[in-house]
Order: C-alpha cells, then structure tokens, then sequence
C-alpha cells in the first residue's frame, strides 16, 4: 500500500490502494445511520457501496445487509467473493461475546434494551455479526470502530508517533478508541472506550438507547439532540442556527460542548494522554466551531495533566471509517 503521507494536517490520507499481487480485501464499515463497504485491490478502492442501517426484522438483518453490500461490491468490481483475503469490520458496539463471536449490544440498533420509549423499530437486545459473517467470508475480523479508527490514526492520520493518544467520534453516538504506552486497550469484551455511556451531568431528560437516563450520548450524541431540542429536526440544523448567532441554539451548543468538554478531560486526565483526534459526522461538519469550543474546557484546567496534551481534527477526515476497517486487515 501506498504510505506516502503530505506533511500538512489536512490531508493526512493515503490513497487506499494494496501492492501489485496482494489478493483482494474487503472493508466494512457499521453505524448507527449507515453502513459502507469497499473492495480493495492494487488498482486502488472500488464497489463502494452505502445504505442506511437495517433496524428491521430479524435480529440477524444487519449481518444479512452487509453480506448483501459485500457481494454486490464485490460485483461492481468484477470480482469473485470467494477471492477476498480477509474482511475488516469496523462496528459500533458494544460487543458481547457468543461462543467467541461477536454480537452487538448496540443501543442505536437493538430497541430491546431501552424499549419502546427509545423509539427504535425492533426488540433486538443483541444483533449477531461475526457469525454469519464466518459463514461467508474467510479472514472475518471485527473492531469496535473507534479502537479501528485509533488504529488507522496511528497508522495513517494525526496520532502517527503518539502512544499516548485518543480517537473520539461524536455522531450518531459516542465512542472512544484508546492507546496508552503504546498499546490499544480493548478490555475483557473489546469494549473498553465506550465514554459515552458515562454520566457527567446530573441533567435527566434524556433516554439513552442503552436504557440510562442522562448519560453523554443521551445529553449529546447527533440522534439525542433533535429529541432534547424538538425545535430542531437534526443536529445540523441546531449547529446551524447557532453560527448563525441564534441565542437559544447558541446555548444550547455551549451546553453540549461543556459535556463533551468534561469527556475529553476526564479521559485526559484519567490516562494522561498527549493527544485526541476527533471525528464523526457532528464534529467533523462543524469542526471549525466546536473544536475552539472543546479545546477552552481543557485549556488551563488543572495544567499539571493538560499541558502538553492537544485536541485535534481526525487527519484521515470524513474517510476514517474506510481506513479504520482497512486497518484491520491490512
């Protein structure tokens, strides 16, 4: 693969692209809003292919969509499935195992955690994965997808050189990838990051899909607010309104960001790291507004455990989910 990588911090990315000979590889990519897949070969990523998450069904439907995704992928790039090396999955989770496999516990797609308050289309409490993936596809690899991200990070984006380091996505929901001394810490279930199901707030008018009541992702994640803040039909909109000088919005995002801001200390202090790089589709969108916002509720607050520590965009952008699978299996 080429890993040539520009010096400037907004374009970190490689082009995805395998060595002449290398057999083919698949990448995956799960949220709670989307999943996306890619085929990869030595003539670079080809059969993109994105649809909305299935909620729907029988609780195996997501890993029916994604086999689905892989094998129409695999013929836009006129390839055989069978041919494929190994498949990277990068998924949100949390994960539970069953019988050494992973299954997912995901409060964005079982609606059996939370029940029907939490508005989700299903009574899943767990949605099995790897499984059905093994069945299909050799070389089946899952991550919790912002432990991949931290990888790619480290590998190709803006955590390059840093062992001390941290990968957040705020989107849809809230997810950390962690390294300290140089070592991706994973936990008994892989679930180890899972920050956005602490409680950092006593603010509880908000129901997580996972069934707690005011944790982060309930207070802030991309799904939560348009249920906080009804007068606003998503999270774009609200952020809008608040560049655009609208007081209330404005407050609102102030509010969110000191959430957020408690997150990124506790995690900064609690580990002592040198370095977090931020992305998901709430962020990443409005970067240029909520990272100053972010970085003034670490700045100054207690210097012996923030100093020396920065807050910085993901340098392989809105592509971290394809790099993060990639990472994977590469």
């Amino acid at each position: 693969m080429n890993a040539a990588l520009p010096a400037s911090e907004s374009s970190f990315a490689p082009e995805l692209r395998l060595p002449p000979g290398a057999a083919p590889l698949a990448c995956v990519d799960i949220g709670g809003t989307k999943v996306a897949v890619n085929v990869l070969g030595p003539g670079g990523a080809v059969g993109r292919r994105v649809a909305p998450t299935v909620k729907e069904g029988a609780p195996d439907a997501l890993a029916r969509q994604v086999i689905a995704l892989l094998h129409a992928s695999c013929e836009d790039a006129q390839l055989d499935p069978r041919r494929l090396a190994a498949v990277g999955v990068a998924s949100c989770g949390p994960f539970v195992l069953n019988q050494g496999r992973v299954e997912l516990a995901s409060p964005n797609l079982c609606g059996g955690l939370a029940g029907a308050a939490r508005g989700l289309p299903n009574d899943w409490t767990t949605v099995p994965l790897e499984a059905p993936l093994a069945q299909v596809f050799a070389g089946v690899r899952v991550e919790n997808d912002c432990v991949a991200a931290l990888q790619a990070e480290r590998r190709w984006g803006a955590l390059q050189g840093v062992d001390h380091c941290a990968y957040v996505t705020w989107s849809t929901g809230i997810g950390v990838g962690l390294c300290v001394d140089g070592r991706v810490l994973r936990g008994k279930n892989g679930n180890a990051g899972h920050a956005g199901h602490m409680f950092v707030s006593d603010n509880f008018d908000a129901l997580c899909g996972c069934g707690n009541i005011g944790d982060v992702e309930a207070l802030v994640a991309g799904n939560a607010l348009p249920r906080r803040f009804a007068a606003y039909p998503d999270a774009a909109s609200l952020l809008i309104a608040a560049s655009a000088g609208e007081t209330g919005a404005a407050a609102i995002i102030d509010e969110i960001c000191r959430v957020m801001g408690r997150v990124l200390y506790n995690l900064i202090v609690t580990l002592d790291l040198q370095r977090i790089s931020l992305g998901g589709s709430v962020f990443w969108h409005h970067r240029d507004d909520l990272l100053p916002r972010l970085r003034s509720h670490i700045s100054g607050h207690f210097p012996a455990l923030t100093d020396g520590c920065t807050l910085v965009s993901a340098g392989l952008q809105e592509r971290v989910g394809d790099y993060a699978a990639l990472a994977l299996v590469v």
